[in-house]
């Protein structure tokens, strides 16, 4: 019982603190207007986020390459995101979790 009522904890706080992080996320996505070149799932005048996701499934470095792109625009030329490590990091998250 004790065991269960731990786990319930555990997990409810997780669900909860990580729900506060992907709003501030989706909060600079939308600032950033990233809507404009990227959607979730079709090509417009950037790649989808489905489409990145399973570019970079599998590979470990994935969020350090994707926020560092953010962070300078990259060698394609990507809008700078003006956002701390952490936010840029949540909103890798978000990308590479589409599908």
């Amino acid at each position: 019982m004790k065991l269960s009522v731990a786990l319930l904890v555990a997990t409810t706080t997780a669900l909860l603190g990580s729900g506060a992080y992907a709003g501030a996320a989706e909060d600079i996505i939308a600032k950033e207007k990233c809507s404009k070149c990227h959607t979730a799932t079709t090509t417009k005048k950037g790649p989808s986020w489905a489409s990145l996701a399973e570019k970079y499934k599998g590979d470990a470095g994935a969020e350090a390459k994707l926020v560092e792109m953010l962070k300078t625009g990259g060698k394609d030329d990507h809008n700078v995101v003006k956002a701390s490590d952490a936010d840029l990091k949540a909103i890798v998250q978000i990308v590479l979790s589409s599908k």
